[in-house]
């Protein structure tokens, strides 16, 4: 690729993409730790939630939105669902010829640096605990931890409801995480997008020992390290005017701008709806 084309491809934007508005955790990321980056979002907010459907439905759905983003021109792709990270990287790696990078590794990685006594628990959507993938991942690169999964489907629901600090998400949490708790893990990974938003709970229920590991964040690091290699990292803010961060969503985009305005310092002036099953 010659200078001129290089800087063409730097300049383009990354795609982002969930099962909803979970992956907008990952987007603040992206926009904190990358700033002359440009975005592409979009939510799967028809079809939310990925979490309790099969491997081949999620296939497909991930294919589509990737055809999508590809019409947007952009450089990369982050897939910003854990579900969809598990069940579909592997394929999307091979189709596409451009970097794609999923939530998993990137958490699994961070996991294994920092447990003290080698109990590292996930919490995550059934399709994501069912699929084994953080275990396998983790234990292929420290044969001695010990792996322990726990799936909870309310959360995502209860975020998307906006019910970050709220009795009934602290008595859920406490159903979920007491089993962890009783076998003595030092680290847990928030092994879903949408996790983060209860961070507070989940570490105030797990206590200090804890070492919660939030992948959203791992994620963009790896992201930005990934372009650095590649030489498609944008070497300066974009102009005045230009439209940093664009908003696509499959329904329900008044809803969607309410929730991304509460999670991120830049305002959503608008959430475009597109029909996703055309692509």
């Amino acid at each position: 690729m010659c200078e001129n084309e290089q800087e063409v491809w730097s300049n383009r934007p990354i795609g982002v993409f969930d099962s909803g508005v979970g992956g907008l955790t990952v987007a603040r990321e992206i926009m904190r730790q990358l700033p002359n980056e440009r975005i592409v979002y979009f939510g799967d907010t028809a079809r939310v939630p990925y979490g309790n459907k099969s491997r081949e439905t999620i296939v497909k759905f991930s294919r589509q939105i990737v055809r999508f983003l590809q019409t947007q021109k952009v450089k990369a792709i982050v897939v910003a669902c854990n579900s969809a990270s598990a069940y579909a990287l592997e394929v999307l790696e091979q189709e596409v010829d451009i970097p794609i990078i999923g939530v998993i590794k990137s958490g699994a990685r961070t996991a294994i640096q920092v447990t003290r006594n080698g109990k590292i628990g996930v919490i995550a959507t059934e399709a994501t605990i069912g699929s084994g993938i953080y275990k396998r991942y983790i234990q292929e690169n420290n044969a001695e931890a010990t792996v322990l999964g726990k799936a909870c489907p309310l959360f995502v629901p209860l975020v998307e409801e906006g019910l970050w600090e709220d009795p009934v998400t602290d008595e859920i949490a406490k159903r979920y995480l007491t089993e962890l708790i009783d076998v003595g893990i030092d680290t847990l990974i928030l092994g879903c997008t949408h996790y983060p938003m209860i961070r507070s709970t989940v570490g105030r229920i797990m206590g200090s020992d804890v070492t919660l590991v939030n992948p959203a964040y791992e994620t963009a690091h790896e992201l930005k390290r990934l372009l650095q290699e590649t030489g498609l990292e944008s070497s300066h803010r974009p102009g005045l005017g230009t439209e940093l961060y664009r908003f696509f969503v499959s329904d329900a985009a008044d809803k969607f701008q309410k929730f991304a305005n509460s999670i991120l310092t830049y305002g959503i002036l608008s959430a475009k709806v597109i029909n996703i099953e055309a692509y």
